[in-house]
């Protein structure tokens, strides 16, 4: 059995593979493109909860910095012209979140008023999770944050 603190790299299924260490790094923040920062980040503020930071002010051009979790922020830079690929879905570029599962009711009211679609997921999985279109046209998945990694086990 795996070390739930390695993970394993470059085999094809049923193939040995090399097992490395997880966490010798971390995300630490994404960036968004959008054509409006101050109403991308009110969003974030008004839905989940992001909260701005200071900002370098060396950037040239529209930007804002949002705390999403200690150590993990979203950049948003405003980018004239800006469109979400076509490729923001499920089964393609979204970025996924934990969030509690008692808080998803609340989370998916503010989300509306604040203009994102909601999306019912395609794939059935072992924890409750959904997805929505915020107003530029980015996915993101929302996954309980109680729920245990989902293995090929429970297939």
């Amino acid at each position: 059995m795996q070390d739930s603190n390695q993970t394993t790299e470059g085999a094809s299924p049923g193939e040995a593979c090399e097992v490395r260490p997880v966490g010798l790094s971390s995300i630490a923040h994404l960036t968004l493109a959008t054509q409006d920062i101050s109403r991308t980040a009110e969003f974030f503020e008004q839905t989940m909860g992001w909260v701005p930071i200071h900002r370098p002010v060396n950037i040239g051009c529209p930007a804002a910095w949002l705390a999403i979790s200690p150590g993990q922020e979203l950049h948003l830079i405003q980018v004239a012209g800006f469109k979400a690929s076509e490729f923001e879905a499920e089964f393609g570029r979204h970025i996924a979140v934990r969030y509690p599962l008692g808080q998803f009711d609340a989370l998916k009211a503010r989300l509306v008023r604040y203009g994102a679609e909601l999306i019912e997921p395609k794939r059935e999985t072992p924890f409750q999770r959904f997805f929505f279109r915020e107003p530029n046209g980015y996915v993101i998945e929302v996954v309980d944050a109680g729920h245990a990694p989902e293995t090929d086990a429970e297939l």
